[in-house]
């Protein structure tokens, strides 16, 4: 196991015990890593707060990524805390559930306005934020979360997959922009889980069904693997490696029929 013993990072989009960003958190902890972590609504907060008791002292803030001025004071608290930054998770992701369930035809102008503002363009805001912190640290290592409906069709994914198609170009023009001063960003594109975003998704359960039956490995992913996954691109290991979509997925984008 990488050990990020001494390492700072910051991780948002948990959710509940199924997200993909608390199945990051908990293997960061295990591996000797100081977090925060972020909640974006006061509805979601205990939920936060009660997997954060798991960890050691966890920074817990709120931090609704759509408002750059709780970014910054999510921002300021890390560094009063912390000091600097070594890794920042981003698992941010949202579109109402309107534009989930109509014809992608239908997408409004508004609905299309919060999934890529929230989904995509919160990976600028924040990685833009935490610059100062990185540069503490001497460089650091960003990364995001997608899915294969940023390339292909998927049933009631619709305006989501447009916004995951923008954040896949946002890591590549991100990691250009930032790597002289030694960060790295990637993402992990992760084959379908049972998450909170995901019960949005009519049919989801089709979707892991047809995952089992056509994927090289003839299985889903668990969280524990895209963990392993998160761990490398944000460890040592991966030292020069930037700009990358890593697929964690059974195998399932590589076939055809």
């Amino acid at each position: 196991m990488p050990d990020f013993s001494g390492k700072h990072g910051l991780i948002v989009g948990v959710a509940n015990r199924r997200s993909i960003s608390w199945g990051i958190a908990q293997a960061m902890h295990a591996a000797g890593a100081r977090l925060a972590l972020t909640y974006p609504t006061v509805r979601l907060e205990d939920n936060v707060r009660e997997l954060a008791e798991k960890l050691d002292n966890p920074l817990v803030m709120p931090c609704d990524v759509s408002s750059d001025d709780q970014i910054a004071e999510l921002v300021a608290s890390i560094d009063r805390e912390f000091g600097g930054l070594d890794f920042l998770v981003h698992g941010a992701s949202f579109a109402p559930a309107h534009e989930l369930s109509a014809p992608f035809v239908q997408t409004t102008r508004e609905g299309f306005r919060i999934a890529l503002d929230i989904s995509a363009y919160s990976l600028i805001g924040l990685t833009r934020a935490c610059l100062p912190l990185f540069e503490k640290r001497g460089g650091g290592s960003v990364l995001t979360l997608t899915f294969l409906g940023s390339d292909r069709v998927f049933p009631n994914y619709n305006v989501m997959g447009v916004a995951k198609a923008a954040l896949e170009s946002t890591v590549r023009y991100l990691a250009a922009d930032l790597g002289q001063q030694n960060i790295r960003v990637n993402a992990v594109s992760a084959g379908p889980i049972k998450t909170l975003a995901a019960t949005g998704i009519s049919g989801f359960s089709s979707i892991l069904g047809v995952y089992r039956e056509r994927a090289p490995l003839r299985r889903n992913v668990e969280l524990g693997e895209i963990a392993d996954a998160a761990m490398f691109l944000l460890g040592n290991g991966s030292r020069a490696i930037t700009g990358e979509v890593m697929m964690v997925d059974s195998g399932y984008h590589a076939v055809g029929l």
